[in-house]
């Protein structure tokens, strides 16, 4: 189904070339003066260049070239500006259309790729904190927009499991617990089933492992020693490696399950071990690679750079594979296990130079094609009221369920101010409109850019937040439930055709708002889609949220004695309801059935 700007622009092409212009100059745009007309066409000025005519003769041609069947008024403004008014009627005609299109009216526009999105990057054996935030919330919305879209999309949550944090874990261990079996070199039975500790003691386990290695040098090299026996395959390490990803995947999980987040893949750098040694050789064979002191690397830089860029490190001088080794591997890997059509990594923008260096060597080496698009969606930080990273009180870093747990506390007591209402029923609304208040704080931000952590204002039920969102659905939720009580279930499609009177009855000022936000919708999703840009839906959702009650507070839609003006009316709000659970969705939330 074709956007309403499409159609409008349509309509000024037909008009450009009938009066013998280039239908390139008609070409529609949203009003930036609202208060004069809804859309505009700057065409007629681009055009007198061309044609050596005065813009305003050409605009006035133009207008008078217009068929005025979808506009209520068209005008040509000095020196040469075309403004439009779409007639309400044939709104109702388009949002009919859009109400009973499937995905109402948005043509998808993924044409079916395969696309893997990286996001969330957890370490095992730590938990996860406010850092982790941003990359689950945006790549969570991120991959439901592109799944929208029409496209076949694998999220993995890549996750930090091979490395020098496993060597320091196991060294822990052996000093607090040396009786356990897997420090016996005689031991030849099974290995335990369960693990020798607790989500909770390993997350106190590595802290202290990491703190000692930084003043016990000894310690250190213990743990150095235990990391390569690990990766060699030193069976009751591996055991032991293997009850530590089983901990702490369960106890992501369960925190990414409050986030209302989800992986189809958790893989992790282990995964891409295997597949080292060869992408090594392959490269220093071929000639990608190449010595410097000590350590092999792959030169990135291109002449068009406007600024030096370092070579690709894959190997270090000790023989030890770095992050970018290990981000080579796994694209093989996933080109291997899934062939994607595009990778999309949704990570801190301060790795933006990291990505760069991957990028560049993967396409250098072979490991993916010329063309193969790899996007790098870096986010800013989530800072303090200092405009620093954010901490808690006493300095430290917040862990991201008692983050969770605190604007859900917060929630929870604006809930139950002043209102009568039993406490598990609050505390289930406060957990759905506490995510709401957290996703939507973090994605009408644009990506690239920080945010200050205002819990005050994120949980507000006023201004431009996600419980404001929330309770314009409820509202119209409540409303339509009493309509369905007195007159019978609304079917959420504008009834069609429309009598004489429908055509020409008198549409105010907020419906007619509410009518054209509403048919936005397909422009919006797909220039949100185009973009990789979630912070449009939420300023199209709360501009719909305004639009509905500015209209809500100009009609009294359960008052209105006009039965079919009436029903014409719910029948708008359902479907204005249906577009905002479709918005959210993609962002990543839902709504109560109640505040």
């Amino acid at each position: 189904m074709r956007t309403l700007i499409d159609i409008i622009s349509e309509e000024l092409k037909q008009a450009f070339t009938a009066c013998g212009y280039a239908e390139k100059y008609g070409q529609a745009a949203v009003s930036n003066r609202p208060d004069l007309c809804q859309y505009q066409c700057n065409g007629a000025m681009a055009a007198a260049k061309e044609y050596k005519k005065a813009p305003i003769m050409i605009a006035q041609e133009v207008v008078a070239a217009l068929d005025k069947k979808k506009f209520s008024e068209v005008t040509a403004i000095a020196p040469g500006f075309i403004n439009i008014k779409v007639c309400p009627y044939y709104l109702t005609l388009y949002l009919e259309d859009m109400a009973k299109a499937e995905k109402y009216g948005y043509e998808e526009q993924g044409r079916g790729e395969k696309i893997i999105v990286d996001y969330g990057g957890p370490n095992v054996a730590k938990p996860l904190h406010i850092g982790h935030l941003r990359s689950a919330v945006i790549g969570e919305s991120i991959k439901r927009i592109c799944r929208f879209a029409g496209n076949e999309v694998i999220g993995d949550v890549h996750l930090g499991d091979w490395g020098l944090q496993m060597g320091l874990i196991i060294e822990e261990l052996k000093e607090r617990k040396p009786e356990l079996c897997y420090f016996n070199e005689s031991f030849t039975g099974e290995y335990p089933a369960e693990a020798p500790f607790t989500i909770s003691e390993l997350e106190e386990i590595y802290p202290c492992a990491s703190g000692k290695s930084k003043v016990d040098e000894e310690f250190k090299e213990r743990a150095h020693t235990a990391t390569a026996k690990l990766q060699e395959g030193y069976a009751p390490y591996i055991a032991l490696w293997k009850h530590i990803l089983r901990v702490s995947v369960e106890d992501l999980k369960r925190n990414y399950e409050n986030l209302d987040v989800s992986f189809d893949l958790w893989l992790g750098e282990s995964d891409a071990q295997p597949y080292i040694p060869a992408m090594i050789d392959d490269m220093v064979e071929k000639g990608y690679a190449r010595e410097s002191m000590g350590a092999l690397v792959v030169d990135i830089a291109e002449e068009t750079d406007t600024k030096e860029l370092p070579p690709c490190i894959v190997r270090k001088s000790d023989g030890a594979a770095l992050y970018e080794t290990t981000d080579l591997a796994t694209i093989i890997q996933r080109e291997k296990d899934y062939g994607p059509d595009r990778y999309i990594y949704v990570v801190d923008k301060r790795q933006e130079l990291h990505f760069v260096q991957v990028f560049r060597a993967a396409k250098k080496c072979g490991l993916v094609s010329a063309d193969k698009e790899l996007t790098f969606l870096g986010f800013g930080t989530v800072n303090g009221k200092d405009g620093k990273p954010f901490k808690t009180r006493d300095g430290g870093v917040m862990r991201l369920e008692n983050l969770i747990s605190g604007v859900n506390e917060e929630v929870f007591n604006k809930v139950m101010s002043g209102r009568e209402m039993p406490e598990d029923e609050a505390r289930a609304i406060a957990k759905t409109v506490g995510l709401a208040a957290l996703k939507y704080a973090d994605l009408s931000n644009q990506i690239a850019k920080d945010y200050i952590f205002d819990i005050d204002r994120f949980t507000s039920f006023e201004g431009n937040t996600g419980p404001y969102i929330l309770y314009t659905m409820v509202r119209i939720k409540s409303i339509l439930t009493k309509y369905a009580e007195m007159a019978g279930a609304a079917d959420g499609v504008i009834a069609h055709p429309y009598s004489g009177e429908s055509e020409t009855r008198e549409y105010g000022a907020a419906e007619t708002d509410l009518m054209l936000t509403a048919a936005k919708f397909n422009d919006v999703v797909a220039k949100t889609y185009e973009e990789m840009a979630p912070h449009k839906l939420c300023q199209y959702i709360y501009e719909m949220a305004n639009a509905f009650n500015s209209f809500y507070h100009n009609n009294k839609i359960m008052g209105e004695e006009d039965r079919k003006k009436q029903s014409e009316w719910i029948a708008l709000i359902t479907l204005v309801l249906k577009l905002l659970e479709t918005c959210i969705d993609l962002l990543g939330f839902e709504a109560p059935e109640r505040m």
